[in-house]
């Protein structure tokens, strides 16, 4: 039998969840998944080798104490809901008392797990993610140490944007191992933001483990955004998966700019009729930087749809790799599965993949894939410089238009001005 090397950690999550004052039932699931960790595969990412990753770093278990000084000021916050994090700790939170009287809860997840504890039960690690589906998700379960619950109850529109900003404190050596657990309630209907951010100076190297849960019940639309802006010290897993149930629907946009080596999986899973997911991704890779994003929609009911739009771009030595899995499973007729990857590289030394993967199990369904890598078009350079740009100017004007396509087609205006500030930030030389 192999040897569970995690068990060593047994006393200290168990204290850890003492800490943080969880139930019964949370202590247990964390043991347990502590105890199958060794005997679950790694998920398996094509065309990426990531084994060897330092992604299982989880010292030190206890909270690690901020100094005030380290975290950031928020004197002109909006009126929406809003909450932030700083490493394990919640250091801002508002939500309006409008939305408060009609039961609208946005806190971190401890907090839920303390005041709501069968509502985060119901949905935390059920529903999208399972705890035991491989050794990354039985990790994330086990150490655990930060997190956010959003829930917006049946028929609630909700205007204003919801927005969270997690800060990975990048002077301390500690995990940052993040839950987000978010669930729409039949015909509510919202927009929620969030961001990840390194901060601090002379970084320590970090690894992540981060899993968001998105429920959307029935009828519920959910506009769902993030920019990833993690640093070269944060080696990270990502885990976004949507739980979508009958004419639910969740848009999604997430802006990839990392500096560190991710993995990522961003899944959606149309679970009832007629439940519809758009997925829009915009990727960069630099330096000598690995990223290898599998993006999932499956098609489990008839009348689903899901869409797929990914476009990157690899700077330098970078690496990016693009999987786009459309898959559509028995009895789901009437069915849509369309994708389209495409990466373009600026540097001979860069690496590049799009792999499309179809899987149909059905008939009378619609499906497609188109896929491309590249390299900038020469005579597209020359013309541009030719009317007076230089290189790097000529260089971004055309990577804009390159990533412009999936930017227009994100619907939240300030979502896709932030993107852009982010994409010209990061192709700053």
């Amino acid at each position: 039998m192999k040897e569970n090397k995690w068990l060593d950690y047994l006393d200290a999550i168990t204290d850890l969840s003492l800490i943080k004052g969880e139930p019964e039932w949370m202590t247990n699931f964390r043991q347990e998944a502590l105890k199958k960790a060794s005997e679950l595969p790694l998920p398996h990412i094509d065309r990426v080798k990531f084994h060897r990753w330092p992604l299982f770093d989880v010292a030190p278990i206890a909270d690690a104490n901020l100094d005030a000084g380290n975290v950031a000021a928020f004197d002109a916050m909006k009126d929406n809901p809003v909450v932030v994090q700083q490493g394990t700790w919640t250091v801002f939170e508002q939500l309006p008392i409008e939305l408060a009287e009609q039961g609208v809860i946005f806190t971190d997840l401890f907090t839920a797990i303390q005041e709501y504890p069968e509502l985060v039960q119901e949905y935390y690690m059920t529903k999208a993610v399972q705890m035991d589906e491989d050794q990354l998700t039985a990790l994330h379960v086990a150490f655990m140490n930060s997190g956010l619950f959003l829930y917006v109850p049946k028929n609630v529109v909700i205007k204003e944007p919801i927005e969270a900003l997690f800060m990975q404190e990048g002077s301390l050596a500690q995990h940052f191992f993040k839950h987000v657990l978010i669930v729409a309630d039949e015909h509510s209907e919202f927009s929620y933001l969030e961001r990840f951010q390194t901060t601090g100076e002379e970084l320590q190297k970090a690894s992540g483990n981060i899993i968001v849960e998105v429920i959307a019940k029935a009828g519920a639309k959910v506009k769902y955004a993030a920019v990833d802006q993690l640093g070269e010290n944060v080696t990270a897993y990502m885990n976004r998966r949507g739980y979508i149930l009958r004419d639910a629907f969740v848009d999604w946009a997430i802006g990839v700019m990392n500096d560190g080596n991710i993995v990522a999986d961003f899944d959606s899973d149309l679970v009832g009729n007629g439940a519809h997911a758009e997925v829009k991704i915009v990727a960069i890779s630099s330096g000598k930087q690995i990223q290898g994003i599998d993006t999932r929609v499956t098609n489990k009911a008839p009348h689903t749809i899901g869409h797929i739009l990914q476009h990157g771009v690899i700077r330098e030595r970078g690496t990016l790799t693009f999987n786009g899995i459309g898959h559509i499973l028995k009895n789901a007729k009437g069915a849509d599965a369309q994708q389209e990857s495409r990466v373009l590289m600026l540097s001979d030394k860069a690496r590049g993949d799009a792999n499309p993967i179809l899987l149909i199990d059905e008939h009378e369904v619609t499906a497609g894939h188109a896929a491309s890598v590249g390299r900038v078009d020469p005579e597209e350079m020359y013309y541009l410089m030719s009317r007076g740009l230089r290189k790097e100017e000529a260089e971004r004007l055309v990577i804009r238009g390159f990533l412009g396509s999936v930017l227009t087609a994100i619907p939240v205006e300030s979502v896709r001005k932030e993107l852009v500030s982010v994409i010209e930030g990061k192709l700053e030389v």
